[in-house]
């Protein structure tokens, strides 16, 4: 069984989707962790297809290796998003991820979250859910995160990066992000996780009654 979780940054899917996956009993597929790992490895578009080519993406639990050099903690800096949000809009990246995401979740009870696994990826998922939230708190969601691990960052800096990225993964012409349209879309503005989590199970259980 598949379930997918899209939605912009800061909306609280990774998060979710964790969770979603650990009550569940389900793995758990982070495509974000593999479109920033694939934007370190390219330095612009025109460089995509020898890349691809020859690129080897791993992710075993936990961890992310590229060409077998663990990138988990590189992937996670806001260059790097701003790299896979860029990376993104070029159709043979969008590609060549989507048949391993389709790969990996082969056969697998697994939650994947991103910004296309419900409409691009994997149209046919038992379930499909779309969050959202106010950009501010978004913006300030990330903004803690980033502080927390140590980040000199300015809240401002963050939410204009964040609209820059939003525009960008909405308006590419190769999926861009929106909601499937059977996605149960939840606002997580003034939801706390465990707010979401529960809400996410409930559609989830009524989508598989055998797993109740």
């Amino acid at each position: 069984m598949i379930v997918t979780i899209d939605g912009p940054a800061g909306s609280g899917k990774s998060t979710a989707a964790r969770g979603l996956a650990a009550r569940l009993g389900f793995d758990y597929l982070d495509t974000g962790a593999m479109f920033r790992a694939v934007g370190l490895a390219l330095r612009d578009a025109a460089d995509a297809d020898a890349v691809l080519a020859a690129v080897r993406l791993e992710m075993p639990p936990g961890r992310v290796l590229l060409d077998g050099r663990d990138v988990t903690a590189d992937i996670r800096t806001p260059a790097a998003a701003q790299a896979a949000s860029r990376v993104a809009t070029v159709p043979a990246v969008r590609q060549f991820l989507a048949a391993e995401q389709r790969r990996i979740a082969a056969g697998r009870d697994m939650v994947c979250e991103g910004r296309d696994q419900g409409t691009a990826v994997f149209p046919d998922a038992a379930c499909k859910f779309y969050l959202v939230a106010d950009p501010l708190a978004r913006a300030e969601r990330r903004h803690r995160e980033l502080v927390a691990k140590g980040e000199a960052v300015v809240l401002a800096d963050v939410l204009a990066q964040q609209q820059e990225r939003d525009a960008r993964d909405a308006g590419r012409a190769a999926a861009p992000m929106r909601p499937a349209a059977d996605a149960v879309v939840i606002d997580t503005t003034g939801l706390s996780p465990d707010d979401v989590l529960a809400r996410l199970e409930e559609v989830v259980r009524r989508c598989s009654p055998a797993r109740t």
